[in-house]
C-alpha cells in the first residue's frame, strides 16, 4: 500500500498545487490513502470549513493541524463534526475534536493517524511522548497502519520522539518548519522517518510569507503583518509503502513537484 503524506498547505498558493498536483501524483506512485497538515491552509493561518472542503474535495483523505489550529475561529463551527479532521492529542484538559482516528482505505487496511505537538519553542501542552502512549494503547490492536504527525520545531525532538516509537509506529513525519529534510529513512525497528515533509506553497518566500515582508520585519525589528507570498508553488511530502500482507513499512520516499504561476 503506497500513503502519500503533504506537508504544511500554506495558503491559497498551496491549495491551488494541491488542487492543480495531487491527482497526477496520487496515479503516478499508486497512492491509496492521502494525508496532509493544514494548519496554514486558510490565509497561512488556520482553517475554514469552506477550505477544509476544498482539500477533501481535491482528494486529501485526512487533515491534521498543529499550534494554528485555533487561529480562525470558524474551525469552532465544525472541528468536532468532521472525522477527516484533527488536531494535536496532547492539547491540555478538553479541548474541541479529536486528535486521533483510525480510518480504512486499500485492501480493508486500518489506518490509525495521530497528530501531536512538540513543546521545544512551541506552546506549553502536555507531553507528546505520554500523550502518543496513551493512545497507542487505545489503537495498537485496532489498527494495521499507524502514522504520526509531530508539528515541531526542534529537530532534536523529533528525532528523540521517532526512536522512542521506533518499532510501536509505521511512521513518524515532522511538520511545522515548512522545509523540507534530507534524511527520509527506515530506523532499525522498522518506523519510516523524516524531519520535516516541507511546505505545500510558494516557492519564492519565506516558509510561504512575502519574503519583502519578512524582510522588512527582521532589518527593522517592528512589528509587520505578514501575507502569503505569490508566484511559483510546490507540493512537497513523502510517499511510504508498507507491505499489504504483513503491514511493514518497506519505504519511505521524498517528493517535490513545482508548478508555474499564473
Amino acid at each position: 500500500m503506497n500513503i502519500l503524506v503533504i506537508g504544511d498547505i500554506v495558503g491559497r498558493p498551496g491549495r491551488k498545487a494541491v488542487k492543480t498536483l495531487l491527482s497526477g501524483i496520487q496515479k503516478e506512485h499508486n497512492i491509496e490513502f492521502t494525508v496532509a497538515n493544514a494548519e496554514n491552509a486558510a490565509g497561512g493561518r488556520g482553517l475554514t470549513r469552506e477550505v477544509m472542503q476544498e482539500l477533501l474535495a481535491a482528494g486529501v483523505d485526512v487533515l491534521t493541524m498543529g499550534n494554528h489550529v485555533w487561529d480562525n475561529k470558524d474551525i469552532f463551527s465544525f472541528i468536532d463534526d468532521e472525522p477527516r479532521l484533527i488536531r494535536p492529542v496532547n492539547y491540555p484538559g478538553f479541548c474541541p475534536g479529536q486528535g486521533y482516528h483510525i480510518y480504512t482505505a486499500g485492501y480493508n487496511r486500518r489506518i490509525a493517524v495521530i497528530n501531536v505537538s512538540g513543546r521545544v519553542f512551541m506552546p506549553a501542552l502536555d507531553c507528546p511522548f505520554r500523550a502518543v502512549e496513551e493512545v497507542l494503547s487505545e489503537v495498537r490492536d485496532e489498527s494495521d497502519i499507524i502514522l504520526v504527525d509531530i508539528h515541531a520545531e526542534a529537530t532534536s525532538e523529533k528525532l528523540a520522539f521517532a526512536y522512542y516509537f521506533d518499532g510501536k509506529v509505521s511512521a513518524v513525519m515532522g511538520t511545522h518548519t515548512h522545509i523540507q529534510t534530507a534524511d527520509e529513512r527506515i530506523l532499525m525497528g522498522g518506523t519510516a522517518y523524516i524531519t520535516d515533509l516541507g511546505m505545500t506553497g510558494p516557492v519564492d518566500s519565506v516558509l510561504g510569507m512575502d519574503k519583502d515582508l519578512v524582510l522588512e520585519k527582521f532589518l527593522t525589528q517592528r512589528p509587520v503583518r505578514f501575507e502569503v507570498a505569490k508566484g511559483r508553488m510546490q507540493l512537497q511530502g513523502v510517499v511510504i509503502e508498507v507491505d499489504d500482507s504483513a503491514n511493514v513499512t518497506k519505504n519511505i520516499n521524498r517528493i517535490s513537484y513545482r508548478l508555474a504561476s499564473n
